[in-house]
């Protein structure tokens, strides 16, 4: 049986556990796991001016409009500007 390797993001080399991660970087190393085309969105959000939980609000809503092509907060400026508000 072959063993996967864990994937490397930004946001996890692969050396530490995943729970060590904020709740933020566990979703951004998630999404860009699995949709590496979405790195710049992830990085774009994960760069802002965020407080700790705005940060994790925008992460959220940028990842739960994944199943959703309508959900405005697939644009991740979106996403920042309402965790802002």
């Amino acid at each position: 049986m072959v063993k996967r390797k864990k994937p490397v993001t930004r946001w996890h080399d692969g050396t530490t556990p995943l729970e060590d991660l904020s709740p933020p970087e566990q979703l951004a190393h998630q999404i860009v796991s699995d949709f590496a085309d979405l790195a710049p969105s992830v990085e774009r959000i994960m760069e802002a001016e965020l407080s700790d939980e705005a940060r994790e609000q925008a992460m959220a809503a940028f990842s739960e409009s994944l199943g959703n092509p309508d959900d405005p907060n697939r644009d991740p400026r979106v996403a920042i500007a309402n965790a802002q508000a």
